[in-house]
C-alpha cells in the first residue's frame, strides 16, 4: 500500500525539491565558473609550451584541455556528492521541522476524534508560537466553546420543554381518569372535565406554537430573512394592544401610549409576534390597577419599541436570564402564567432582524424592554447565502 500523501509528506517533498534544485543550480554555476577560469592559455601564442614540475615540456593548449577536464570531473563528482548529502540532511530536517510545526494539527485531529456529547469540555490549549497554527488552535477552541454552550442550552431547552408539555398532559389524564372512575359522575361533572381538558390542551397548543415561532426566529438569525416587507412597529403594537383590550380592562391597567411612525423592513409575522409578546408579557406579569406604557419611534437610522410595566420586583442581575427559554422572572416553570418563551422569542426575532433588545428592572417592581431595529431606509441589503 502506497503511503498516504499527508500534508507533512507533501511539505517535506516540496522542501526537498526546492533544496536539491537550488543545490544543482549552484553546482552548475560553480562548474561553469571553473571551466571559464581555467581558459587563460587562450591568450598564448600557438606552439607555446608549459614546463611541468617533473621537467616535462608539454603543449600549453593540450595541458589546458587536460586540466579543465580533470577539474570539471572533480567538481562534478564532489559537487554531486555534496548535493546528495545536503539533500538527504535537508529532507530529514524538513520532515522533523514540519512534523513539529504540524503537531498542533494532530492535536486538533485527536481532540476532534475524542469529541462527543460527554467530552465537549476538552480543549487543545496550544501554547506555542503566535502563528497561523496557534490561530487555528484558538479558533477550534472557540468553536468548541460555542458548541458546548449550544449543547447545554439545547439540553436545558429539551428538559424544560418536556416538563412544560408534561404538565398539561398530566392534568388532562388526571381529570379524565378521576371522572371516568366516578360511577356517580353526572353531566355537569363531565362538562367540568371537558372544560379542564380544553384549557390544558389550549395551553399545550400555545406552548407548541411558541416553540415553533422560537425555532423559526432562531433559524433566521445570521441569515437573510425569507420575507422582507416594510412594516410599521407602531401599527403592529396598536394591534397587539387592541387584542389584549379585554385583559387590560379586567385587571384595570392604566395604559399610556405614544405610537409614532417606526418603519422597519423584515418578516411581518415575526415582527407582529415580537410586539405581541412584549405587550402580553407586560400585561400578564402586571398587577391589579397597575400601569403599562408603550412607545414607538424612529430617528431615520433606527426604529424602536419600548414596552414597560409595573409588577413584582425583578433583580437587575436576573434580567439577562429572562431572555432564556422558560424563565419567568423568578417564577420557574410550574405555577406561572404563560409558557416562559415570550422574551426568548423577542430576542430571537431581534437577532434575525439584526437588532438589539435590552431590559431594565424598574424601581418598585416591573420591567421596561427596549427593542431597537434598523429603520426601513437604513436597513442593510440582505447578504447572499454562501
Amino acid at each position: 500500500m502506497r503511503p498516504r500523501p499527508t500534508l507533512r509528506l507533501r511539505l517535506t517533498l516540496l522542501n526537498g525539491v526546492l533544496l536539491v534544485s537550488a543545490g544543482a543550480i549552484l553546482v552548475l554555476l560553480a562548474w561553469l565558473l571553473v571551466r571559464n577560469a581555467l581558459r587563460s592559455t587562450d591568450e598564448l601564442l600557438p606552439g607555446s609550451t608549459v614546463v611541468l614540475a617533473d621537467g616535462r615540456s608539454v603543449d600549453a593548449a593540450q595541458w589546458q584541455r587536460e586540466l579543465v577536464d580533470a577539474a570539471s570531473r572533480v567538481m562534478l563528482v564532489e559537487g554531486l556528492a555534496a548535493l546528495l548529502v545536503v539533500g538527504v540532511l535537508g529532507v530529514a530536517g524538513a520532515y522533523a521541522v514540519v512534523g513539529r510545526a504540524l503537531r498542533p494539527l494532530h492535536q486538533v485531529t485527536a481532540t476532534a476524534r475524542r469529541l462527543g456529547e460527554a467530552t465537549l469540555d476538552q480543549r487543545i490549549g496550544y501554547s506555542g508560537a503566535d502563528d497561523e497554527v496557534a490561530e487555528l488552535a484558538k479558533t477550534f477552541d472557540d468553536m468548541l466553546d460555542r458548541l458546548g454552550a449550544s449543547f447545554e442550552a439545547q439540553k436545558r431547552f429539551v428538559a424544560n420543554a418536556s416538563h412544560e408539555l408534561r404538565t398539561p398532559l398530566a392534568v388532562m389524564r388526571t381529570e379524565i381518569d378521576v371522572t371516568l372512575s366516578d360511577d356517580d359522575a353526572d353531566t355537569a361533572e363531565y362538562r367540568r372535565m371537558a372544560t379542564v381538558v380544553r384549557d390544558a390542551s389550549e395551553r399545550a397548543n400555545g406552548l407548541v406554537d411558541a416553540l415553533l415561532i422560537l425555532a423559526r426566529s432562531e433559524a433566521q438569525a445570521g441569515r437573510p430573512l425569507g420575507r422582507r416587507t416594510e412594516c410599521d412597529l407602531a401599527e403592529g403594537t396598536a394591534n397587539a394592544l387592541s387584542a389584549m383590550r379585554r385583559e387590560v380592562e379586567r385587571i384595570g391597567l392604566r395604559v399610556q401610549t405614544s405610537l409614532e411612525y417606526a418603519p422597519v423592513v423584515g418578516d411581518p409575522g415575526l415582527l407582529d409576534r415580537l410586539a405581541g409578546n412584549l405587550v402580553e408579557n407586560a400585561i400578564r406579569y402586571n398587577h391589579l390597577h397597575g400601569r403599562l406604557w408603550v412607545r414607538t419611534g424612529s430617528d431615520g437610522r433606527t426604529s424602536w419599541l419600548v414596552v414597560g410595566n409595573t409588577g413584582f420586583e425583578v433583580d437587575q442581575a436576573d434580567v439577562p436570564g429572562l431572555f432564556e427559554p422558560f424563565r419567568r422572572g423568578g417564577r420557574e416553570r410550574t405555577g406561572a402564567r404563560g409558557s416562559g418563551l415570550g422574551l426568548s422569542i423577542v430576542r430571537a426575532v431581534c437577532d434575525a432582524h439584526r437588532g438589539t433588545v435590552k431590559a431594565v428592572a424598574q424601581p418598585g417592581g416591573g420591567l421596561e424592554v427596549t427593542v431597537t431595529l434598523p429603520a426601513a431606509d437604513a436597513t442593510p441589503a440582505p447578504q447572499a447565502d454562501r
